[in-house]
């Protein structure tokens, strides 16, 4: 089998009102990947992150895959990966994965598996939270307790919320708020998105310990691996963070740290899911849970291929519209608050091109 070609796609749609972090406003959602061709006519999508310099450097990589069998994830992976030009960290490393995430959709097609048993297949179903509590106009106390009730009544039995755009007494009301509205036995997550100092996450780490916080995520700057090292060091509620963590350095350097408690590395993000398995054997030589962010479509291959996957994030139509409508098979929770991977071989995505072609921007 040979590759014949990689191209790109992107999409962009409205949310229904912006939403905000503990740093950052999104006023739209922006869905892209990246298609690989073989001559034996299997297809391989990559998910990504779209935007122009991601798609230069997925025009820059192709070239060096035209020819090569794609089912070669690891050579393919190192041949792309030149830290002096490119794939260190940022969009460029984003190119990497998303270029690898559709390689292993093709190895796994070939192979007439779904890519979670490929993987390892350690379970048929994972633990699932859904991510929401973002900051909104006209979004008071009532109306974050009624988004979380609704999530409770959809099956979730853990919730994520965001906090950092305001006060820390703001936000420890909020946070109060939110474990009444969901009850003693939901799991209740907060995310800072970076938005603290190390001193400041302390002062609202301790205002929230007694509402059961499973763990607190980003509290400070990715980079800043002594303010997580100091925040650990008087927190009782479990750091996790990795999101905007790059290759198994990245994630090395992090967990030399022995502060962070549950990793949260990015497939679409962090170098792929060639990377990404790297990084989950190393977390378990250190005895450390894999909690992946964003996009519950390949993450939850990931999450139910590994002994050490912890819980799946998972984000309905209160983040994005279109989130039920991208696919023609949509993932969903089950009555027990899971989620379960598709069957089909490879990641299992089945693009609803009805819907999205109206939404194409590049």
């Amino acid at each position: 089998m040979k590759i014949t070609g990689i191209t790109t796609e992107e999409y962009r749609w409205p949310r229904r009102v912006p939403i905000t972090n503990g740093l950052h406003t999104y006023n739209d959602v922006e869905f892209a990947f990246v298609r690989i061709r073989t001559d034996e006519g299997i297809e391989g999508i990559g998910l990504g992150t779209g935007g122009k310099i991601w798609r230069a450097a997925v025009e820059h990589l192709a070239p060096m895959l035209i020819g090569e069998d794609p089912r070669n994830t690891e050579r393919l992976w190192t041949r792309m990966w030149v830290p002096k030009l490119i794939g260190r960290r940022g969009l460029t490393t984003r190119a990497i994965s998303s270029i690898d995430i559709g390689l292993w959709d093709i190895k796994a097609k070939a192979a007439g598996m779904p890519l979670y048993r490929l993987l390892g297949g350690f379970r048929e179903s994972v633990p699932t939270y859904v991510a929401g509590g973002y900051y909104e106009a006209g979004k008071g106390l009532a109306e974050l307790a009624q988004e979380m009730e609704t999530n409770v009544k959809m099956g979730a039995r853990a919730i994520k919320m965001k906090v950092g755009a305001l006060t820390a007494k703001q936000d420890a009301e909020r946070v109060r708020v939110v474990r009444e509205a969901i009850g003693p036995e939901v799991k209740l997550l907060v995310d800072a998105n970076c938005a603290y100092r190390w001193y400041s996450a302390v002062q609202f780490a301790r205002l929230v310990e007694e509402h059961d916080v499973f763990w607190f995520e980003e509290p400070v700057q990715a980079d800043d691996y002594e303010g997580h090292r100091k925040l650990a060091q008087q927190c009782a509620i479990p750091i996790a963070t990795g999101e905007n963590e790059y290759t198994r350095y990245g994630f090395r350097d992090l967990i030399k740290t022995e502060a962070v408690a549950i990793l949260n590395p990015d497939a679409k993000v962090m170098g792929g899911i060639t990377e990404f398995m790297k990084v989950v054997a190393l977390a378990q030589s250190h005895d450390l849970d894999i909690a992946p962010h964003g996009s519950q479509d390949i993450h939850v291959h990931l999450v139910a291929a590994i002994a050490n996957g912890l819980i799946l994030e998972f984000y309905g139509e209160a983040v994005d519209p279109m989130a039920s409508r991208i696919y023609r098979n949509t993932l969903s929770l089950n009555p027990d608050g899971t989620v379960s991977p598709p069957q089909a071989p490879g990641i299992g995505v089945d693009l609803n091109y009805d819907v999205l072609a109206e939404f194409r921007v590049a």
